[in-house]
């Protein structure tokens, strides 16, 4: 039964999230209420959309790796973790013990956390769920325990939706379009309390708390020079030039070089395009939803349904830190003590470190762009402490199915930016890999904590809420 269950899931996983939404969302609107045709619509432009930002991200990758690799090589860069990308690093958590099993897993847990009234989010955004796999995945096989697998999977999933519920406020508020939604996704998660800290410290500094510079007073500031598009531009274009031994060079290369600085922009200027799609598909079903909830649910209200980061990475701030991050990442892995890890193949994920940023920040270019350098640093260091074991997960999975995509190049070890930098991963496999029952206690005790706080927080919220409707009813009458 066990084989059985592993091949369905298995099965379903290796649709991919471009088919895999689409059907999800299309049964989700049928089972509530929508009428099959509009069910199927909004389903396939999620399908749609998640093609369109898988071509534009596939775009940077290809555009960008070959320079980076050359750049590497001219200047002799021996960086020991491969970087395999999330993609990949997706394939190897899926394909683990762990990874057979975690959609059932987390769906359990996150029906009796609904129950039990410790959540507000219904997490829908399945393809995800290989984050909660990968952290399982990479304490499997550093503990050879199973059970201590899912026991870091669990912990992480309780903890994401905890910040999604704490969040969600914020987030709702700060994006339009997006009410009854919360990002349930570790890796955004994990990078909320820098986000809350580091913002704390700068608005006490002199002045840096009335620089308000969004991604739209940049434009203003500066016009042409402050468009994501014409930074994705010169960004390409400086990376262009890098890749060049001399002058000489410089001037022959000049066609390749203004192509890949075109081509960057053009992924600053499709990404907002794309993630259009991705609300026009959700809209229809996220409402009916919560319709639904609140009429068959008592006390329902306020309940989120929890989908993909993807769904605002296009948002001005976040295209113009991304790109400018880019560069100042390579360096950083260069000339940072102790780090083995070169991100290349995961420069696309560099958008998703902001979308639960962005709304503590309120779009601040200057404190976003802090916050991502102060996270960036720290999580390369992550990735080459995670480096070991995810090559042993990596390793077992390519022995398993030959898939030369988890392939990893003699003499090195692999990592990937998206999870393996999150401090989230990294707290949970060291609390369960080093402090072991000491780490694991803690675990629980912190994991409770912030459960049972949120029990609290919703309460009161719902008792907030039912007095506000108390006081409307009698207003009305």
């Amino acid at each position: 039964m066990s084989l059985t269950v592993e091949q369905v899931f298995s099965y379903i996983i290796g649709l991919g999230a471009a088919v895999m939404m689409p059907v999800i969302f299309t049964i989700l609107g049928v089972c509530i209420g929508i009428k099959f045709g509009d069910a199927f619509k909004s389903g396939l432009k999620v399908g749609v959309g998640f093609i369109g930002l898988s071509i534009v991200t596939a775009l940077l990758t290809s555009a960008l790796g070959p320079a980076l690799n050359t750049v590497v090589e001219i200047y002799d860069l021996q960086l020991k973790v491969f970087d395999m990308g999330w993609p990949s690093a997706a394939a190897v958590a899926y394909n683990t013990a762990v990874g057979a099993f975690i959609i059932p897993v987390c769906l359990g847990v996150n029906l009796l956390m609904l129950i039990t009234k410790t959540t507000r989010t219904v997490n829908i955004d399945l393809w995800n769920y290989w984050h909660f796999a990968f952290i399982g995945a990479v304490v499997f096989f550093a503990s050879d325990s199973l059970a201590w697998g899912f026991f870091a999977a669990i912990i992480c999933y309780i903890i994401t939706l905890v910040i999604a519920d704490m969040t969600a406020r914020k987030f709702q508020t700060f994006y339009k379009d997006m009410d009854g939604i919360s990002v349930p996704q570790p890796f955004c998660a994990g990078f909320v309390p820098f986000a809350i800290g580091i913002n704390w410290v700068l608005d006490k500094i002199p002045g840096m708390n009335k620089l308000e510079i969004d991604a739209e007073g940049l434009k203003k500031k500066f016009g042409l020079l402050g468009e994501p598009l014409f930074l994705g531009v010169v960004v390409g274009v400086g990376i262009g030039c890098l890749t060049c031994r001399s002058w000489a060079e410089i001037i022959d290369k000049i066609p390749y070089i203004l192509g890949l600085g075109i081509k960057m922009g053009a992924v600053m200027e499709l990404i907002p395009r794309v993630t259009v799609l991705f609300i026009e598909g959700l809209k229809p079903i996220s409402e009916a939803t919560r319709q639904l909830i609140a009429r068959k649910f008592k006390g329902a209200d306020g309940l989120n349904i929890g989908m993909t980061p993807a769904l605002v990475i296009g948002h001005p701030t976040t295209l113009v830190v991304s790109i400018l991050l880019i560069p100042v990442t390579l360096v950083l892995a260069v000339v940072l003590p102790g780090n083995q890890f070169l991100p290349l193949a995961s420069l696309a994920g560099m958008f998703y470190l902001f979308p639960l940023v962005l709304p503590y920040t309120k779009g601040n270019v200057v404190k976003t762009f802090i916050v991502g350098l102060v996270i960036l640093t720290i999580g390369l260091y992550f990735v080459t402490n995670l480096a070991p074991a995810f090559t042993l997960a990596a390793k077992d999975v390519f022995e398993a199915t030959g898939d030369s995509a988890v392939a990893i190049p003699a003499g090195f070890e692999g990592g990937a930016l998206d999870f393996a930098s999150s401090p989230l991963a990294w707290i949970i496999y060291q609390c369960s890999i080093s402090l072991k029952w000491i780490g694991a206690g803690l675990l629980v005790a912190i994991t409770l904590g912030m459960a049972i706080w949120n029990k609290v927080l919703i309460a009161r919220n719902q008792k907030a809420m039912e007095a506000a409707g108390s006081d409307k009813l009698q207003r009305t009458e």
